[in-house]
Formats: C-alpha cells, structure tokens, sequence
C-alpha cells in the first residue's frame, strides 16, 4: 500500500470541500485558529513516515489528551480503574451530568469529561508530582521533550468551565472523587490544554499499533492485553455520541478532540492523525472524519 499517495490524493480531494462546521468558541483561546488549517500524517508499523497540509503544525489536542491520562493510570493502578470507571458507550453529549445521577457518580466510560474528570483523580492521588509527572511522561513515550501544556489555552478553559466544575464537584457529591476538586480541576483543565503536531499525535500513538511496543525497540509502554483494551475504548467511545457514526463510516479506534484533531489507530498498520478546527454538531472534526471515511475506504483497510 502506497499510503504516502494515498493521503496526497485523498487530501487534494477533501481539502476544498465546503467545511460546514463551527470552531469550539466556548473556549475563547480556540476561536483564535486559523479555521481553513488542514493537516494529516501518517505514521507506519513499518516505519513509513509522511504528511500533507499543516501536519507540522501544533493545536490543542483537547480530549486527546484523555487517551493519554488513561494509559499513565492504568499502568499506575492496573484493572483497578475498572472500579472507578465504566467502559460503556453514553449516548449523551460529552460534559453531559444526566448519568451520573443513575450511575451514583460513576461515569459511563474515561473519555467523557466525567470520566477524565475521574481519571485525573486517580492520577492525582499516585503521582507525586501530577502536572509534571504527567508531561515527563508523555514526553518519555513520545521521545520529544518540546512537548508541553499551553498556559493560554488551560487559563482560557479554567475560566469559562462551569459545567466540568459542576460535574466534578457532583462526582464528589457521590464519594467517587478523592482529592480536592480545585485541585483535580486544575490538572484536568491543564491536561487539555496540551499541543502537539499531527506528525507527533501519529508518531506517539503508533505502539497502540503494535500491541503496546514502541516500534523502534520494542520498549512495552502497555500490556498487549492492555493495549487491546485501550484501542477497544477507542473504538466504542472515542467520539462521544458519534462513536457508532464513527465506526459505522470509518472502522477504526479513534479519538477526537474539540480543537479539531483525530487521532486513529489501525492495529498492526499505522496511526493518522487528522486536523480540521471546525467541528460538526456532535463536536468532531467536519473535515477530519470525511477524510478518514474517504481514506479507509480507499485502502480497503479497516478492522471490520
């Protein structure tokens, strides 16, 4: 498979494509993107490295991010997680409240913000050092050390997040948060604020496509069985009440974020990352998944 022309050509087809959807200006800081930007790259099993459009370009990761904090706690705390969050689809809106109330507090899986909320807890309580703890981590697996939080973008968030402080603070309410709120709060909003580049999303991601092994030593970042379960986290619920959509169109684990990247895993294949600000009504990437439906439909390679 020639993936480096098959990602010009898909992307010379979908680049021009009228972009209907709407930046995520709730978060002030994220209205500042240049809306037509437009990346992706593509990173290989077999070590095949290429990307078209503004893939070297930096942007807040968003929920990415929860990917992120979920593997550091499941290697911290193991099949313990389980116990503090679900692993089911929501059906709701991603800062949505109404389960937790059904659920006695416990969110339905990691990647709401509930469930992120949760996991920053338990990150918070087996960390020494949260914030920096965290970053040295995900600089150690990506073996980029520019990576970092944005101050901008975490204040921006800090100051407009009612509704994740209203979750928080319910999540409490049920015994289900251990920490101070404030404090869980903070390393939430910060573990959001987190930029990288399409070419590093795809480079870091790639040991989930290789049951859990860096690809260029085999270093074990996760358990093989793991790293399944991560990619099938991904799968069902990586896109919020779109997961199905998501599934149904493009065939891989995945997950979005609202400043406009997707991150995608093919196992045993690759990892794309996709970056388009302008976000549908379900706040994923308009332009992100037409191009991965175009693109996985085009190499006839997908995990169903």
């Amino acid at each position: 498979m020639n993936f480096e022309y098959l990602i010009r050509d898909v992307y010379q087809k979908i680049k021009n494509i009228e972009d209907k959807g709407e930046i995520a200006s709730y978060i002030p800081e994220l209205s500042k993107v240049d809306p037509k930007s437009f990346g992706v790259h593509i990173s290989t099993i077999n070590q095949v490295n290429c990307g078209i459009g503004n893939y070297n370009e930096k942007f807040s990761i968003q929920s990415i991010a929860k990917v992120l904090a979920l593997i550091l706690a499941y290697r911290l705390v193991g099949d313990e997680i389980w116990d503090r969050v679900g692993v089911e689809p929501s059906g709701t809106a991603f800062n949505s409240l109404v389960q937790l109330e059904a659920d006695k507090g416990i969110p339905r899986n990691p990647f709401l913000n509930a469930g992120a909320i949760v996991v920053s807890d338990i990150l918070i309580s087996n960390l020494r050092n949260p914030k920096e703890d965290f970053i040295d981590f995900v600089r150690s697996i990506s073996n980029n050390t520019s990576l970092g939080y944005s101050n901008r973008i975490a204040q921006s968030e800090k100051e407009v997040g009612y509704r994740n402080i209203a979750l928080c603070n319910f999540i409490k309410s049920f015994g289900q948060i251990q920490n101070k709120p404030s404090d869980v709060l903070d390393f939430y909003f910060d573990l959001c604020s987190l930029e990288m580049s399409c070419k590093e999303l795809s480079e870091l991601f790639l040991f989930l496509a290789n049951n859990g092994l860096r690809v260029e030593n085999n270093e074990a970042i996760l358990s093989e069985s793991q790293s399944k379960r991560v990619n099938a986290l991904m799968q069902t619920c990586g896109f919020y009440d779109e997961s199905g959509e998501f599934a149904f169109k493009v065939g891989l684990p995945g997950k979005s974020g609202v400043g406009g990247g997707i991150i995608a895993i093919h196992p045993d294949q690759y990892a794309i990352a996709v970056w388009s600000p302008k976000l549908n009504k379900k706040g994923n990437s308009h332009k992100g998944m037409i191009f991965l439906e175009e693109f996985t439909t085009r190499s006839e390679l997908s995990i169903f």
